[in-house]
């Protein structure tokens, strides 16, 4: 039997990005089982809506606007508010190197299966939402600015600050267990980023 249109891309342009929305989700709700039912409402939402989905556009973007959607709809009144923290530092501390390079692809996986350290993954449950939501899309997911403005429905110069802020915040907050894993200077990475993002 013949796949429908819709199957089609459902298989070859939205399930590949199922592992990517089960990050962030659980990255917003920090309960896997909330996390796969996120991902569940995702892709019904996909199904119902598809008929507004350009087959061969920006698939993972248009996903993790409705994940975004749906989490803000059904999940933020039910979650309880993580402590505080940032994870911008574990990205500066981490990488140093372009977004799209493997470290980002490794950095999601330690992330997702919490074998990170301890102090990284308290910055990272510590960051307040807003924060915490545009390091995971740009720094773990390398959304570009302009997708992530999307995808929160922000303008592009409220991400970029709030990138910058949330980056030194966890360049502050993981400063030791930088130093303590042999990273001399942490501000020395990705300075060109910062300066030019805060200006």
């Amino acid at each position: 039997m013949a796949k429908s249109k819709s199957q089609q891309i459902f298989e070859s342009e939205l399930f590949p990005h199922m592992d990517a929305l089960k990050t962030f989700a659980y990255h917003l709700t920090y309960n896997e089982e909330d996390a796969d039912d996120l991902v569940q409402e995702t892709y019904l939402k996909a199904h119902k809506f598809i008929e507004n989905y350009d087959s061969g556009t920006n698939a993972k973007a248009w996903l993790f606007k409705i994940l975004k959607n749906a989490y803000i709809n059904e999940y933020r009144k039910k979650v309880r508010r993580p402590t505080k923290v940032d994870l911008d530092d574990l990205i500066s501390i981490r990488e140093g190197e372009q977004p799209n390079s493997a470290s980002y692809n490794d950095l999601r996986e330690e992330i997702f299966d919490n074998t990170m350290g301890d102090e990284v993954t308290m910055a990272l449950r510590s960051l307040p939402e807003e924060f915490r939501e545009v390091i995971l899309l740009c720094d773990i997911e390398n959304f570009s600015y302009d997708e992530i403005a999307k995808t929160i429905e922000l303008p592009i110069g409220t991400v970029r600050s709030r990138l910058f802020r949330a980056r030194n915040m966890l360049k502050e907050k993981l400063k030791q267990y930088a130093t303590n894993l042999g990273y001399k200077d942490i501000r020395g990475l990705r300075r060109g980023e910062y300066e030019s993002e805060e200006e």
